[in-house]
């Protein structure tokens, strides 16, 4: 493996430094302010639907600070917070900066929340002003929504609310005040996969130092074309996505819907360099990918696969990438042949996608951060990635394995800039995790290597405890049924084996993948059987206390979060 050497992402802030901004970090509008005067030319925002339409960071300024103006004419003070909800578009990604040059806070929500949740949370967070797509607007008016001061609307449809036509002319207002970057710029509420949802603050230094220290693991330029499709409200695209190419000047691409096709066509219009995704829509374009050459001619897949072999030696041993030349033809299929680097996260990889794809010659990597950290705190480098690895430790940060097991594998504890201030008005669940000492109790089990790689196990709240026991983390066992096919949703849980004991046994609820059901015409023995036949040939990978003892094939698809992450502590819920 390549040795890693640190990349250089911050020293260019001493040119701006008691110019445009005092101490260490800038704030986010600051951080926009220089990249501006640095690629005032350079696109910044674009997007191919409802049609093509495209802004360069000097373009995209003049609106920010004109929204913000209109937000600050009508009444909104420093602290306000103002809700945004809407699918990845242009319109949002103004919003978010025009309601931080207004010296307000930006609550993101997810626009596939249920009308009164929406509510409840905007309560809890006080929001006094709501920019929403139009569907929320019409129910926000027909539900007789809190008291805003006001509402405007990411759809052009809406014409007297549209944003960009409630724009004040003009420099920033003089009356904008004065943020520093210790200032709230957010709250995130969590996905709520254990439970009830949670309002992360994050301040202007945990989302700015989190977009430069991720740097220093992997390089990104103000060349890169950056595809948002996973949606932008969640910690993971807003950082990694959105605020990471607004640091350099990179141009951001805006998917509205995770439908392949429409996904393979904006990655290749877009001529997309910077692509983030989850492990579930990774692992079905290398499916279909491979499948599509298997059908072909199976010699042709065998001669494939042996070439992937070395073209991955060449490239973990050497690290020259001859695979991305050699399988451009195959890249081009799942329109990756302008992509640099593809970005796993919010979830566990299987190390064979990862490995194939980097065979393929795409710089593939993973991450590892939570919504609490900003969300990044790990990063694979390009040129010393682990494929069993969420990644590196970003510089500026701590990490620690607390009460470790013989394996290794304990409580990962996080301490950096990048950590939140606290859970807003929940202080005992902000003690829970966050003690004195600035030390965040991520909740992940896992351990570290002498380079500071992290390895995950699973999450504390899940482990199963066997007879014998053992503690089984089903995100563990999860992760061998990423690549079948037949499998459309899997979420292993404990049952109760013997209450007197307090033991567990391992349950798998798995709801089968659409298109298996389809070819097998519904047929119920059919699942049943092939369902069967997979558990079976995973058990023979598994040690004795992690088989799989009960099965339950679900009638219908398990609940996620937007970022399609089972909601695991419903999931017991209902199959317990």
């Amino acid at each position: 493996m390549a040795k890693f050497k640190e990349n250089d992402s911050t020293s260019f802030l001493n040119d701006y430094r008691g110019k445009v901004f005092e101490g260490e970090w800038p704030t986010l509008t600051q951080m926009f302010d220089i990249t501006v005067s640095r690629y005032p030319s350079n696109d910044c925002f674009r997007q191919f639907v409802p049609e093509d339409f495209t802004l360069t960071y000097k373009e995209s300024k003049k609106i920010v600070v004109e929204f913000a103006n209109h937000l600050i004419a009508s009444g909104a003070k420093k602290g306000d917070k103002i809700a945004l909800i809407g699918k990845n578009s242009v319109e949002w990604g103004l919003s978010y900066l025009g309601i931080l040059y207004a010296g307000c806070i930006v609550v993101p929500l997810d626009i596939n929340m249920k009308v009164n949740e929406m509510e409840s949370l905007m309560a809890f967070a006080g929001v006094k002003y709501m920019i929403a797509d139009e569907i929320v607007c019409k129910n926000a008016n027909a539900n007789n929504f809190l008291n805003l001061t006001e509402t405007l609307c990411l759809d052009k449809k809406k014409n007297e609310r549209y944003i960009l036509n409630n724009l004040e002319e003009g420099e920033l207002n003089p009356k904008a005040p004065e943020v520093s970057s210790q200032d709230l710029a957010a709250i995130l509420f969590t996905s709520g996969t254990t439970g009830t949802p949670k309002g992360v603050m994050l301040s202007h230094e945990n989302l700015v130092s989190d977009c430069y220290l991720a740097q220093k693991n992997m390089a990104i330029y103000n060349t890169d074309i950056f595809y948002a499709i996973l949606p932008i409200h969640h910690a993971y695209t807003m950082l990694a996505v959105f605020l990471e190419a607004l640091s350099v000047g990179a141009e951001i691409v805006f998917g509205k819907r995770l439908v392949v096709s429409q996904l393979l066509k904006e990655l290749k219009e877009g001529k997309v360099t910077m692509f983030l995704g989850v492990p579930m829509l990774f692992n079905k374009l290398l499916a279909g990918l491979l499948d599509g050459v298997k059908k072909k001619s199976i010699i042709l897949y065998g001669i494939i696969r042996f070439l992937m072999s070395i073209s991955g030696i060449i490239k973990k041993v050497f690290n020259k990438n001859v695979g991305h030349k050699m399988f451009n033809f195959l890249l081009k299929q799942i329109s990756l042949d302008t992509n640099r680097i593809c970005i796993s996260g919010g979830g566990p990889l299987p190390a064979s996608t990862f490995k194939m794809f980097n065979e393929l010659g795409i710089d593939f990597v993973q991450g590892y951060g939570l919504t609490e950290t900003s969300p990044i705190t790990h990063l694979n480098p390009v040129e010393a990635y682990i494929e069993s690895s969420v990644g590196k430790l970003i510089p500026g940060c701590e990490q620690k394995i607390v009460d470790p097991d013989s394996d290794g594998n304990g409580i990962i504890y996080i301490k950096g800039p990048v950590v939140m201030q606290g859970y807003y008005k929940n202080e005992e669940a902000t003690k829970a995790v966050l003690d004195e000492d600035g030390w965040f109790n991520t909740g992940d089990v896992g351990h570290i290597d002498s380079n500071n790689y992290l390895y995950l196990t699973g999450r504390a709240k899940s482990i199963i405890v066997t007879e014998g026991g053992k503690n089984v983390f089903p995100e563990e066992i999860e992760d061998h049924f990423q690549l079948y096919n037949e499998i459309g949703q899997i979420c292993v849980i404990g049952y109760v084996k013997n209450a007197a004991m307090k033991t567990e046994g391992i349950k798998a609820v798995i709801y089968p993948s659409i298109e298996f059901v389809e070819e097998v015409k519904e047929d119920a023995k059919k699942i049943e059987e092939r369902i069967n036949e997979i558990i079976t040939a995973v058990n023979k990978e598994m040690k004795s206390y992690q088989k799989i003892e009960k099965i339950v094939v679900a009638k219908e698809s398990l609940p996620t979060t937007s970022t399609k992450k089972i909601k695991r502590f419903e999931v017991v819920k209902l199959y317990k």
